[in-house]
């Protein structure tokens, strides 16, 4: 393949997993009140749509990078778009709430391998000097699914039915595993060593537990003893893991990263952010569908207003970085960013639709600063070597956080609701769950305060000299 070419199309053939996956997660959202009217449960349960597909996440992105070196690049990549497909036609053909998770959890196992199989894909493929370019046309998808994907689910919910937007995804998912075969070598090492068993099955089996246990909390599917057990012994799994870590040479999830004050501050720091900013795809829809009455198609049309705010920040995040460091724009934007996502409870009925979506394009830019720059951060001092473990590490603990933001937002407005004593959800029970998950963003601050004044200082010079 000519080297031009490759650089055009093994990232697209990427790109078309990143577009199915972030279309196919704004999309569910938007749906999820309908969805539930049909499943018969609360729109708040449906939480456990979204955290299923986390925790599905969650669970197999660690081994994501040893499978593809044991069976090939390219036969691991093509088998894990099947799967998301296999997965969105079982959502399609769900009948019940626990048939649904179910087929969220295997959407969640293809997307685990899907997006960071591609990445290895494209760093095997093209040499150094393309890589900013492959990356570049990588951002394209990453910027379009958030935009498409509300308005493209509140339409085909208000207008056809909700079971058809697990469609959207087979005609690409074919085109990519077809592309794929055509044009990507299946690349594999010789010895890739030892997979971490029992590492993992204690990392993913406490995550899973303890994720799915929180999830259930409030929900009447089983008791509240029970959802208790799940938490403990997740809990306990998790421990364990932490003891036997320290223990092992190379750990499936190597936690001495964030001994790394830098890695710390973006990692574990950032995942109390990321909390507010997982909640918001989850508590934004429900809030402009069940609280102000507004349909599937004008919510969607309205939360993809916070995508063109994120793409605005995306032009200037350099030159912010550049100017003020990351430690300092951590600090204050974390402040903004969590006003940002708190006064979405300040939304009521009658409000003009031009005022709510003017406050979501604005609430898009400070959320979308931190996120950058929490990322940038983590591998600032990280050598090139370990870069890939260090991956791992941020990869599960952010997919953990996001999804307890969805399980947080459900557990507070379920507690709103209730204090409240409304026979059906309403807008004035919304403000608790979005103050609450808005003060995560600012309980951030004092992690972050503990970075040196100069953390990142290369990276953020590098950046203000490439714009």
């Amino acid at each position: 393949m000519p080297l031009a070419l490759g650089t055009f199309i093994v990232p697209l053939i990427v790109a078309c997993a990143m577009f199915m996956e972030n279309v196919d997660s704004t999309v569910i959202v938007t749906s999820l009140p309908a969805m539930a009217r049909d499943l018969g449960h609360s729109p708040i349960t449906l939480k456990l749509a979204v955290t299923s597909y986390v925790i599905g996440l969650g669970v197999f992105i660690p081994v994501c990078g040893w499978v593809a070196d044991r069976f090939g690049s390219r036969k691991v990549f093509s088998t894990a778009i099947g799967i998301f497909m296999v997965g969105s036609l079982l959502c399609a053909a769900s009948t019940s709430l626990g048939m649904f998770v179910a087929a969220r959890f295997i959407q969640g196992i293809g997307g685990a391998m899907m997006v960071p199989v591609g990445r290895i894909i494209i760093f095997r493929s093209l040499p150094k000097s393309e890589f900013i370019r492959a990356v570049n046309y990588l951002t394209v998808p990453a910027l379009l699914g958030p935009v498409v994907g509300p308005p493209l689910g509140g339409f085909i919910t208000t207008y056809l039915h909700w079971r058809f937007i697990f469609f959207v995804n087979i005609p690409i998912g074919v085109l990519g595993i077809w592309l794929a075969r055509r044009h990507i070598a299946n690349m594999h090492e010789e010895h890739p060593g030892r997979l971490d068993w029992p590492g993992f099955i204690l990392s993913a089996g406490g995550a899973s537990l303890f994720m799915l246990g929180l999830s259930l909390v409030g929900s009447g599917l089983v008791s509240f003893g029970k959802t208790v057990a799940m938490c403990v012994v997740g809990a306990v799994l998790l421990a364990v893991y932490w003891l036997y870590a320290q223990r092992v040479e190379r750990p499936v999830l190597d936690l001495g990263f964030l001994r790394i004050p830098s890695f710390n501050a973006s990692v574990a720091g950032g995942s109390l952010f990321r909390i507010g900013l997982g909640a918001v795809p989850f508590l934004l829809p429900l809030a402009l569908q069940e609280g102000l009455g507004m349909t599937a198609f004008i919510s969607g049309s309205i939360t993809c207003a916070s995508a063109f705010g994120s793409i605005f920040m995306k032009t200037i995040i350099s030159r912010v970085l550049g100017r003020f460091g990351f430690r300092r724009t951590l600090i204050v934007n974390a402040a903004f960013a969590g006003a940002s996502i708190a006064v979405y409870g300040l939304f009521f009925p009658g409000m003009p639709h031009w005022l709510i979506w003017l406050i979501v394009l604005v609430g898009g830019v400070f959320p979308s600063l931190q996120f950058g720059s929490l990322n940038s951060l983590a591998y600032a001092d990280i050598p090139i070597r370990d870069i890939g473990r260090a991956t791992s590490v941020a990869s599960v603990i952010q997919q953990v956080s996001l999804g307890l933001g969805v399980t947080i937002a459900g557990i507070v407005l379920q507690i709103s609701h209730k204090v409240q004593g409304h026979p059906s959800i309403v807008w004035s029970d919304f403000w608790p769950a979005f103050l609450v998950v808005g003060l995560f963003s600012i309980a951030s601050i004092p992690v972050t305060m503990r970075l040196p004044a100069n953390a990142g200082e290369e990276i953020a010079r590098g950046r203000r000299g490439t714009t």
